[in-house]
């Protein structure tokens, strides 16, 4: 797996580095065949006061690629927030594999016991 951080308009420093990459573990631990992420840490300005920090993420599986960003005033949060909705992704595109694989399953099981009560009758 390649893990690519980078930063617009931004230094990433080892400490945004290492709370990225180990908030990045928990989508390791819950799907395991990913084989590319890029992370990518920006900030706006937007006027004097304000500012914008954005973090983006793209994370390629086989057959797909999956898209998420945050907003946020704190950089820390908007990470937080974007690896949030990334487990949600990651979950959701896991159970969609593993459910494609066992509908045959379910299938076959329910059609062999209405062999049996038909044999039973």
């Amino acid at each position: 797996m390649n893990l690519t951080i980078s930063g617009h308009h931004l230094e990433v420093t080892p400490a945004i580095r290492a709370f990225v990459e180990n908030k990045l573990e928990r989508i390791k631990r819950h799907f395991d065949q990913v084989i590319d992420i890029s992370v990518i840490l920006s900030v706006d300005k937007l006027s004097e006061k304000s500012k914008r920090q954005k973090a983006e993420v793209t994370l390629r599986v086989s057959g797909k690629s999956i898209y998420v960003e945050s907003v946020s005033e704190d950089l820390y949060a908007a990470i937080d927030t974007l690896l949030d909705k990334l487990d949600r992704q990651v979950l959701k595109h896991k159970t969609k594999v593993q459910d494609h694989n066992h509908t045959s399953i379910k299938y076959m099981s329910g059609s062999s016991a209405d062999a049996e009560e038909a044999e039973a009758a």
